[in-house]
């Protein structure tokens, strides 16, 4: 068991580290030489690691239990913002390991909240590795693993289980490595072309990756202190709106598209519903923001980007919306608490289950009217399991109890209520910016440490919807039976 255990770790930490090699090659480009060792002694370390627990443990077979599957998983995220904590506390970008660490963990979960002041005096190479986190924690540490090692194919299926996102996980290919690498090739494929278009946008080669990995990650962490709206550009905020609202969508639907299935596409709930929540607050704030802008195409810029921008938990800002109208800010605050898709990489409750939550709503209505009447809730035009209404409660029963610790939480060390509140909702939800003093004209940096710290764990109980994280509190997951 030891042995699985340690493959599989150093495994994920050698492919985070392999990841290295983009950064190492923008600090020489830029003979940012002081950064490099801080890259390239912990890639090597990775390496060797992995190859010590690959020699002695060649001979044995990975075999996981539903349980260690989960212990797995959550040390993996662990130790993958560990390790990319390094360069950024060693490289001096951030001098304190507590920030350092937070920066990581906003990172890998694609929350995207920082405690840097002044992004645009960090390293160009630090600014791309703070970007790549998003990437990689956008599909997923997991995922990329069981795609690139075929070894992992026993127990990947419980693996990525305990990682993706939404109330039903599954496959859309016999093999689960074979799921993972058609996802992973895709997630390559959009970041190619948001990249070459952000360039002909007008950003330089380096910005235009950063921001694609940020983007498709739905992460947030941007190379300028004004985030996209430094490049006041109506071409860049217009391609990043685009592919925020595509890097929302469940990928499936994207292998389904590839396939020629256009029926799953179109008959799809979620989808249907996500689009609409998008369109009408678009339509809503132009209307409230036209006296804010003075005109419909400037009002409708600004309207649509942070739109997409918060129900994708992506957190890129083009405006500040603590200036809006209130009825503005009151939809982005709804807009707070529905998130994605499921199996995106967006953050959020997800729309599925507001779906899976209303359909059931319009059941008991139905119900209370015809006693005797027999009702089932129907996702994607097909009749919906009475188990996932069961596990859609639970997961609002258990967002609510840690939006109130968290809350609770942020507000005995120091922190105003509504900023508590809201960043709770924008911590559980991988958000980045809130309100008040969390808005997107601030950071996290003034923040006490030990706020910062349950903020680590909120983000990546986020991220990995609870459950994964949650469940070594519980007696029960202690037990040997």
């Amino acid at each position: 068991m030891f042995l699985s255990f340690a493959k599989i770790v150093s495994a994920i930490v050698a492919i985070v580290g392999t990841t290295y090699i983009l950064p190492i090659s923008v600090a020489f480009a830029y003979g940012e030489n002081n950064v490099i060792p801080h890259f390239a002694i912990p890639m090597f370390v990775s390496w060797l690691a992995l190859a010590f627990f690959m020699l002695i443990g060649r001979k044995s077979k990975i075999q996981l239990s539903i349980r260690s599957s989960f212990v797995v998983v959550a040390v993996a995220w662990l130790t993958a913002t560990v390790f990319g904590t390094i360069p950024l506390y060693f490289s001096g970008a951030i001098t304190n390991l507590a920030d350092a660490f937070f920066e990581s963990a906003s990172g890998f979960s694609t929350t995207g909240a920082t405690i840097i002041t002044d992004v645009e005096a960090l390293p160009r190479s630090i600014n791309l590795w703070r970007c790549q986190t998003h990437w990689i924690g956008g599909m997923g540490i997991v995922m990329l693993t069981v795609a690139l090692l075929p070894i992992l194919g026993v127990g990947g299926f419980q693996l990525i289980k305990a990682e993706t996102t939404g109330p039903e996980k599954g496959k859309f290919t016999p093999k689960i490595t074979t799921t993972a690498k058609v996802l992973w090739f895709m997630y390559i494929g959009m970041t190619a072309v948001e990249t070459v278009l952000l360039k002909v946008a007008g950003m330089d080669f380096v910005d235009a990756l950063s921001h694609s990995f940020a983007t498709l990650g739905t992460g947030g962490f941007s190379t300028r202190n004004a985030s996209i709206g430094s490049f006041n550009s109506a071409a860049i905020d217009t391609i990043c709106t685009v592919f925020m609202y595509l890097a929302g969508i469940n990928f499936t639907l994207y292998y389904y598209l590839l396939t020629k299935r256009f029926s799953l596409i179109k008959k799809n709930s979620e989808l249907k519903a996500y689009t609409g929540i998008i369109v009408i607050a678009m339509i809503l704030i132009t209307l409230f923001e036209l006296s804010h802008y003075g005109s419909f195409a400037k009002s409708f810029r600004y309207a649509s980007f942070q739109t997409v921008s918060i129900i994708t938990s992506t957190g890129f800002a083009t405006a500040d919306y603590t200036t809006w109208s209130s009825a503005s800010q009151a939809i982005i605050l709804m807009l707070f608490l529905i998130g994605g898709c499921s199996g995106s990489t967006s953050g959020g409750i997800k729309v599925i289950r507001w779906v899976v939550l209303s359909k059931q709503f319009h059941n008991e209505i139905r119900r209370t009217l015809h006693p005797h009447g027999i009702f089932t809730i129907r996702i994607n035009q097909e009749p919906g399991r009475k188990d996932v209404v069961f596990s859609v409660a639970a997961f609002f029963c258990i967002y609510v109890i840690l939006l109130v610790a968290t809350t609770l939480f942020a507000c005995i060390f120091g922190l105003d209520l509504f900023s508590s509140f809201t960043g709770a909702m924008s911590m559980l939800g991988n958000i980045g910016p809130a309100f008040n003093q969390l808005g997107p004209s601030n950071n996290y940096a003034f923040l006490a440490t030990p706020i910062k710290w349950w903020y680590c764990f909120i983000m990546f109980a986020g991220r990995l919807e609870f459950y994964t994280m949650i469940i070594f509190f519980s007696p029960s997951f202690w037990k040997k039976y």
